[in-house]
């Protein structure tokens, strides 16, 4: 998200001491320094991941001003994807019970998270200071048609397969669906970035004029983005096991870790895109949002599946009927919202209150 008033050229010190802190408690770990189990070497490292988390989307933001719309939407959703995939392998290595839906819980929480609590926080946040915001119809009903053939061929389709028992696919099924999901979020970016560019830009999102970030700083963020990722995954990896054992002690069901990883990896990128929202830019804030969204599923699906073909471990993709239920209700309603390239408050609460029932059913289901 390009903010005019932003030198992008400076680089705080948060932005490299958060992953170097992190590598350094994680080699602490490893060299047996610490010890996991400790209480304030958890908090330490929750706080690290957190840190670590927001630097990577500010490194993936400077590498994206410096390439402009919509590639830089790209960017960012392909680095929270990336955040997503790891934390997503490393529960699954963790040996954990249960493993086999966390792929599932994670997929549906982002996109959740995103079409209901960032967009509608996006569409109050904008609506409180312009009362009403334009986007493009085109670009948001086509990233939005993607997104919702993907997610019901992925995440409803597994309950209604005759191949196999349960809410899985059987290994052709889901070679297949791997397939056409990866391939059809290609398609998309190459709609977006190329045959439809028009469609994913707005005159008044470029309105600011934004000073693009030098060479030097393009190449301190590439390597920064590169060790902030993979502290974040390595952390997760580390305060994995006191999570889950913390969820269940709550009484709490396992798929809430699903909850938290979507909120981690969406959290900084969701700060941005309601700050640029305010800003009146809700195009960008938009293609950055439902970006994200559509790569959890066009490249997460393809990605876990493949693993767990490869590895021979069972992963569940079908959702229970309740979530079943309020994923086609959110789709509905974002069809809605997006079909006049106008919005208001009005339409900002109905998602909130979507994310509201969507919080509440993942903690007492």
């Amino acid at each position: 998200m390009a903010h005019a008033d932003h030198d992008w050229n400076r680089l705080s010190w948060w932005h490299w001491a958060a992953p170097l802190a992190a590598g350094l408690l994680f080699a602490a770990k490893l060299l047996h320094v610490v010890s996991p189990e400790n209480g304030f070497v958890l908090t330490a490292a929750a706080l690290l991941l957190g840190g670590a988390a927001f630097a990577a989307v500010h490194h993936a933001e400077v590498l994206a001003v410096r390439i402009g719309e919509p590639f830089g939407a790209i960017l960012l959703a392909l680095s929270i994807t990336t955040l997503e995939v790891g934390l997503i392998i490393s529960v699954m290595a963790s040996g954990s019970p249960e493993v086999e839906t966390i792929a599932r819980d994670t997929v549906y929480s982002v996109v959740m998270i995103v079409l209901n609590g960032i967009v509608g926080l996006c569409l109050i946040a904008g609506a409180a200071r312009h009362f009403e915001q334009e986007f493009r119809v085109q670009g948001a009903a086509g990233i939005l048609s993607v997104i919702s053939t993907l997610a019901v061929v992925s995440l409803i389709m597994p309950n209604f397969t005759l191949a196999t028992v349960g809410p899985t696919f059987s290994t052709k099924q889901l070679l297949f669906v791997g397939t056409i999901t990866l391939g059809l979020y290609i398609l998309f970016v190459f709609v977006q970035t190329v045959r439809h560019r028009d469609d994913f830009v707005i005159a008044n999102d470029d309105a600011h004029e934004v000073t693009k970030p030098r060479s030097t700083a393009v190449i301190i963020s590439s390597i920064l983005l590169l060790a902030s990722l993979i502290m974040v995954i390595l952390l997760a990896k580390t305060l994995s096991p006191s999570v889950e054992v913390a969820i269940l002690n709550a009484g709490l069901p396992k798929s809430v870790v699903g909850v938290i990883i979507g909120a981690v990896v969406l959290l900084p990128e969701g700060l941005t895109a309601v700050k640029a929202a305010r800003n009146n830019q809700l195009q960008t804030s938009l293609n950055a949002a439902l970006g994200s969204a559509l790569a959890s599923i066009g490249l997460t699906i393809p990605i876990i599946g493949a693993a767990s073909v490869l590895f021979s471990q069972s992963i569940a993709l079908g959702l229970p009927a309740e979530a079943m239920i309020l994923l086609v209700l959110t789709l509905f309603i974002s069809t809605l919202t997006f079909a006049t390239g106008r919005t208001t408050v009005l339409q900002g609460a109905v998602h909130l209150v979507l994310f509201g029932v969507f919080i509440f059913l993942s903690a007492f289901p």
